[in-house]
């Protein structure tokens, strides 16, 4: 059996839940053996793929940004798709995103589609209206062989929105990366990394409820003369951002910092907890990073997480200012609750992994043929 993995995530993303998904299961098989599979990737400047032996691709300008960069990149990325399409030297065809460019190419093979989430027919108004994601989906969905849900919670959106039967859709959860391959001694220090923080991983925009959420701290910051927040990627602060920082009188307890997986780690394993205020994820992989490195969460109380945190977290309404200012509170005065959840964290940390996401996967690629 052999697989064709796409550009299309490994593309647009530096790094992120997706392409980490996909550089999980591509090396899972390339160790194993049990797959074979070919990624038709011709640019990349994706992070997971720097050590990846089984990708062969170039760096595209990767400290140079320019008008049309990312455009140009998928459009050179397509053609070699498209090429390993029409060979039709795979048995299965898994697309990594939803841009449903390959119809015209993959003939009478069948494809599997991961969906992520719902976020684009949930939330339409923080997209462009020219974006098309939720109508290719739409689209690529019902098409599919198979379709993998990364959580119930979005298995049940996908039925709900698309009116997909049910049995066309299988849930594979994602696992955690971090907990395996980072050691402590590889834990270096951060540079002007305060001692006390609350630690917020990844985008800042839109359904991530960043605004909120540090309307809510700010009272606590005031209080608080050693607490801090740190926002671990996401990108520098926006302008916009700091003129609300400013405002909030805050911008000097509010940092933001590039994020490696040792970085990453090393946060974690410093945090008083992780926030995470999302009106909406399909998973939350951070989720389980905290947990595995003994980090207590605060999450919503919304979409994916009850399925994924079960007991192991403390939980919010995410559309409430107070909720969050009162969750928070109780984190950073109540040294119990947080050994309790970081106690619980380790034991639902072991549910998840890649291996079961990779043996899963494999047993769906076989169902098809």
């Amino acid at each position: 059996m052999k697989i064709l993995y796409d550009h299309q995530i490994f593309a647009n993303q530096i790094y992120g839940g997706i392409s980490r998904y996909f550089y999980e299961l591509m090396s899972a098989f390339s160790k194993n053996k049990t797959i074979d599979f070919d990624l038709s990737l011709t640019y990349s400047n994706n992070q997971y793929l720097e050590n990846a032996h089984f990708a062969a691709y170039h760096p595209f300008f990767r400290n140079i940004n320019f008008r049309g960069k990312n455009r140009i990149l998928n459009f050179i990325n397509k053609q070699k798709s498209k090429k390993m399409l029409s060979e039709q030297d795979f048995d299965i065809f898994h697309p990594t995103y939803y841009n449903p460019y390959f119809l015209n190419s993959i003939g009478n093979k069948p494809f599997v589609l991961t969906i992520y989430d719902a976020i684009h027919e949930i939330y339409p108004k923080i997209f462009k209206i020219y974006d098309k994601t939720s109508q290719n989906k739409k689209l690529l969905a019902r098409k599919a062989a198979k379709i993998i849900a990364i959580s119930k919670n979005t298995k049940k959106d996908i039925i709900r929105l698309f009116n997909i039967d049910e049995k066309k859709i299988e849930v594979i959860y994602m696992g955690n990366s971090l907990g395996s391959n980072i050691q402590d001694k590889a834990l270096n220090s951060i540079p002007n990394l305060p001692q006390t923080y609350v630690l917020f991983v990844g985008n800042r925009r839109g359904y991530k409820n960043f605004d909120l959420f540090i309307k809510a701290i700010s009272g606590i910051l005031k209080e608080d003369s050693e607490l801090c927040v740190v926002c671990a990627g996401g990108g520098r602060f926006t302008q916009s951002e700091i003129n609300t920082l400013k405002e909030l009188d805050i911008l000097r307890k509010v940092f933001q910092r590039p994020v490696t997986d040792e970085a990453l780690a090393r946060l974690y394993k410093g945090s008083i907890a992780l926030i995470f205020p999302s009106l909406y994820e399909g998973f939350g992989i951070p989720v389980l990073e905290a947990f595995a490195y003994g980090c207590p969460v605060i999450v919503s109380n919304s979409s994916s997480f009850p399925e994924i945190a079960e007991e192991a977290a403390y939980y919010f309404d995410p559309n409430s200012e107070l909720s969050i200012y009162q969750a928070i509170k109780r984190i950073i005065n109540d040294g119990e609750l947080r050994k309790s959840l970081i106690s619980k964290g380790y034991e639902q940390v072991k549910k998840f992994s890649w291996k079961k996401t990779t043996i899963q996967t494999k047993s769906l690629y076989e169902s098809i043929l």
